[in-house]
């Protein structure tokens, strides 16, 4: 399960800092709405991760594959913010004060609110994601018997 994690959370990762640097390049960076496609990319990789965990193993597990959800999206959520810690300390300083005067805050709160602000979507657009494809991946337990107990 590692190995598919790490390499699906890494490529989530990677495709987020892509995107990034895409809008950058067009100068669309600096409106975070665009933000919303990282649901997209999160929720593609974290369900193609469960998918290929699913068809290696003969018997899916409900905690397992929650298991693998949260490590993958937690991995690239990580990896992401590292990445833009790097990127607004060292390489654009002025990107956390536009994207803070953006919001509309009248006090001075640093790269490290929007950091935090990464983590805190990160992780919570995961659990969302992970409960959501959890539903459509686990197996049921109606069973045929089942059936002969409803009224007709």
């Amino acid at each position: 399960m590692s190995k598919i994690y790490t390499r699906y959370g890494i490529l989530i990762a990677i495709i987020l800092i892509a995107y990034f640097l895409l809008s950058k390049l067009i100068g669309l960076h600096h409106y975070p709405v665009f933000s919303a496609a990282n649901g997209v990319i999160f929720g593609i990789g974290i369900l193609l991760a469960m998918k290929k965990y699913k068809a290696d193993k003969n018997n899916f597990k409900y905690q397992k594959g929650f298991q693998l959800g949260i490590f993958t999206g937690g991995l690239a959520t990580l990896v992401f913010t590292v990445f833009m810690a790097l990127y607004m300390y060292l390489i654009d300083s002025e990107f956390s004060a536009n994207i803070l005067d953006s919001w509309g805050w009248n006090y001075e709160t640093g790269t490290l609110m929007i950091l935090i602000s990464l983590v805190v979507m990160g992780f919570a657009t995961t659990m969302v994601l992970t409960l959501a494809f959890m539903q459509l991946l686990k197996s049921s337990w109606n069973t045929p018997d089942g059936k002969r107990n409803t009224l007709k």
